[in-house]
């Protein structure tokens, strides 16, 4: 399976690429350079519309929001909160592509379509766990493919998990009084198999598995109705279901919601696909809001998979929604961690569009499923970290954090760095660089920047990003 994108072998890159003396000094490592937007709840069509902004601001993937056919609340309402509700589209009442918030499978393809002209891919957040909290809302054919309704939770799906640490529970539990779905049923395996290779079909390049640690590793106790836990040896390829498998599973990104905390088979869950560093965004989070930090603090990765398999965030839609954990950080706080987890050789940074015209006192903004989401994820310093990350390939970094901490600098070899002022004043910045003596112009700005005898010098305004090579 293949998580992440590694670099060339060096030998490759120095023919091919041209590389610079300088740069050949650098010892060449694998990097992560993709970088995903998280297009969050928004229609394909708004998707499709704006995939050119999306590939000029540097984005290597979208992700949507699920794209299956989902509970209608109340009268079919279009709010992102009130009447109608963004967490409809993880209430599955039946695997075909196409919903009335999102859009049909013609207009999911189009968007895949147009993706393809900008080389951008898509990625799509799929949710087999579980169906809606309304039981009766699950659509006949659901029912049907599974072998009855019998057949369609576990034995111990409706019972709601009240030890999440507890591994049976975890995986055979409802969560959040979500029913809690036999994945190990193989008529169930063969009826979201075909959705997910139409998705495929459709030209998706990828996936993110919501609430991934509920669904059973071969190693965990098994639900009286399982035979075996095998969902994600199906669902990742590795054996056929009824004589279909996952396509093109060379060529896919797939990551999954493996929320961290206690007894969680991280190890485990890495053997089948990526996973998001959740514990790794809500430091960040606490960088941010305290405006100062270590190089220790920012360079921890906070997992015990290897950094090239995890998928990064400042702020997910469930931090922003669910608990308000990070909607009361300011745009401009977000695009300083951004920069921080962006500038790194490794992890892939996923960016969570925020609802347009919201505010810290208004969350849900202009409340309404199906439109863009707010300019935040073109703003300069957001675009021009996410090019520098493109082009500090094979780079090797080091961190570098001011005395007082409320400088942050991320050097790439000794071709680029990543400058971030955390505080609200300005600073009279002096660190210690990688890059070589001379003279530079950050692409945001154009502030300039000396280095002389390996010392890094300029003036930084307050709670601004920069990015030099």
């Amino acid at each position: 399976m293949k998580y992440l994108f590694y670099s060339l072998i060096t030998i490759v890159v120095v023919l091919l690429c041209g590389i610079t003396v300088k740069a050949q000094k650098n010892k060449i490592k694998e990097t992560n350079d993709a970088t995903i937007l998280h297009a969050w709840c928004w229609s394909f069509n708004t998707i499709r519309e704006n995939m050119k902004e999306i590939a000029d601001a540097g984005y290597t993937y979208v992700q949507t929001s699920p794209a299956n056919t989902c509970f209608v609340g109340e009268n079919g309402g279009m709010q992102i909160f009130g009447d109608g509700k963004w967490y409809y589209h993880y209430q599955p009442i039946a695997w075909k592509i196409g919903n009335y918030q999102l859009g049909t499978r013609d207009e999911f393809k189009a968007m895949c379509d147009e993706a393809k002209k900008y080389g951008v891919k898509i990625l799509v957040d799929v949710l087999p766990n579980h169906t809606a909290f309304d039981t009766t809302a699950v659509l006949p054919e659901f029912i049907e493919a599974v072998g009855g309704r019998d057949n369609l939770y576990h034995a111990n799906g409706l019972n709601e998990i009240k030890d999440y640490n507890d591994r049976y529970q975890c995986t055979t539990g409802a969560m959040g009084g979500l029913p809690d779905v036999n994945t190990e049923n193989p008529d169930f395996q063969y009826y979201f198999m075909q959705y997910v290779n139409d998705l495929i079909a459709c030209g998706a390049s990828g996936f993110r598995y919501d609430t991934a640690k509920h669904i059973g590793l071969p190693s965990d106790p098994l639900d009286a109705k399982s035979k075996q836990n095998d969902f994600w040896d199906v669902a990742m390829g590795r054996k056929p279901i009824k004589g279909i498998t996952l396509t093109n599973k060379d060529n896919l990104f797939i990551y999954g919601e493996v929320l961290q905390d206690k007894n969680v088979k991280e190890k485990e869950y890495a053997e089948y696909f990526g996973m998001c560093a959740s514990n790794y965004g809500h430091v960040i989070r606490q960088i941010i809001s305290n405006r100062k930090t270590t190089a220790k603090e920012v360079s921890n990765w906070q997992h015990s998979v290897t950094p090239e398999k995890l998928t990064t965030w400042v702020e997910s839609h469930d931090t922003y929604c669910n608990a308000n954990e990070s909607a009361s950080l300011t745009d401009t706080q977000i695009r300083l961690g951004w920069t921080i987890i962006t500038a790194r050789q490794n992890g892939t940074p996923l960016f969570y569009s925020r609802p347009a015209g919201s505010s810290r006192e208004n969350y849900w903004g202009n409340n309404r499923i199906g439109e863009k989401g707010n300019d935040e994820f073109k703003h300069p310093e957001v675009v021009a970290v996410n090019k520098f990350r493109k082009a500090m390939h094979g780079m090797p970094e080091k961190i570098k954090v001011s005395t007082d901490g409320t400088v942050v600098e991320i050097n790439r070899g000794n071709s680029g760095a990543a400058i971030v002022n955390l505080s609200k004043k300005t600073a009279q910045l002096s660190i210690a660089t990688t890059l070589p003596d001379g003279t530079y112009k950050d692409h945001v700005y154009g502030n300039t920047f000396t280095v002389e005898k390996g010392i890094l010098k300029a003036s930084l305004q307050p709670e601004t990003s920069y990015v030099i090579y």
